[in-house]
């Protein structure tokens, strides 16, 4: 896959292609709905498939402060939609001048001098330009001066089935519905609308090294800024690193029992006293929610606590079926 961060990156010889434009933060089912509608017209018509997004999310640029938790960072977005069969990536630098180009030429800049689109495929709720002033009906008349189409794709709800018009008695999938999920603790949901499960990753940094001293080693993990933590407590998940993917007890939170004030990520590889992991790139990834965070009253009752979560976490991965490694779809 080509990756491009600026139009200016674009190859001057790129002829015409399939485009699709959005956050696509979490590349979750709603999007590989899309994806897989572009897919469709790239083959019809032997097209390259170019997905532009943007950096950093326009919310930052628009509303400073605003900008949402991250699902994924785009280097992972990049390795999905990759996996997928998307042929290039653009991301665009997203500023406050180009927070201000009018709908029109917003599309004549991206769209036909930049990207010679031949097909768009979006959302109905697709908007761009200033103020998000621009949307999928004026897309397709500029389309008819451009000589491009657009392909509108209904939004895509819990099951297999599209829905039609504003979708009433149905809740679309969407980036911010898990996100919300996710600060909820309900990460096996988030798991459902993402199609596998919600990932973190940072580096492993050298935190109290209370649970190593408590025969329970942790890869304390600095996450990436922006990342979407789920909520304080206890879940069953993996650990991967070094290109290994471990079952692992999470923990999220500040410790109470210990008087922490700084909240962290803390995943114990279940059975593995072996690893040395600092100062490495790792990911979590979480399957289900064990219990909320407590304090306790002494160590041995936190001890006992914790061998019990291990349990419940190898018990409940040991039956997760293929491990829950879910792969992005391949869609081309």
């Amino acid at each position: 896959m080509q990756r491009w961060r600026s139009l200016d990156d674009v190859p001057g010889d790129w002829g015409r292609s399939v485009v699709t434009i959005g956050s696509y933060d979490g590349v979750h089912r709603g999007h590989q709905l899309i994806l897989a509608r572009a897919f469709r017209h790239a083959r019809e018509l032997d097209l390259p498939i170019v997905l532009v997004t943007f950096d950093p999310h326009p919310a930052e640029v628009v509303r400073p402060g605003a900008h949402p938790a991250l699902l994924t960072p785009h280097h992972r977005r990049g390795e999905l939609l990759e996996a997928m069969g998307v042929d290039a990536l653009l991301i665009l630098p997203f500023t406050r001048e180009f927070s201000e180009l009018h709908p029109a030429d917003f599309v004549r800049q991206v769209l036909v001098d930049g990207l010679h689109a031949k097909v768009v495929v979006e959302g109905p709720n697709f908007r761009y330009g200033h103020q998000a002033a621009g949307d999928v009906e004026l897309l397709a008349g500029l389309g008819l001066r451009y000589d491009f189409t657009v392909d509108v794709v209904d939004l895509f709800t819990d099951g297999t089935r599209e829905i039609v018009g504003d979708g009433t008695g149905s809740e679309v999938i969407s980036s911010s519905r898990i996100r919300r999920l996710i600060a909820e603790g309900d990460v096996t949901q988030a798991r459902e609308l993402l199609g596998r499960p919600h990932r973190v990753e940072g580096v492993v940094v050298r935190g109290a090294q209370r649970g190593r001293d408590m025969g329970y080693p942790t890869a304390n993990v600095e996450t990436l800024p922006h990342t979407a933590v789920p909520a304080d407590g206890v879940y069953s998940g993996w650990l991967i690193a070094d290109g290994e993917r471990m079952p692992a007890a999470i923990s999220i939170g500040t410790n109470p029992t210990f008087d922490n004030e700084r909240r962290t990520v803390e995943a114990y590889a279940i059975d593995r006293t072996d690893l040395d992991l600092y100062g490495k790139h790792v990911a979590v990834e979480f399957s289900s929610y064990l219990r909320g965070m407590e304090r306790f009253a002494s160590v041995p009752e936190l001890l006992e606590r914790m061998a019990d979560d291990v349990d419940r976490a190898r018990a409940e991965l040991a039956a997760t079926p293929g491990g829950g490694g879910e792969a992005a779809p391949t869609l081309a």
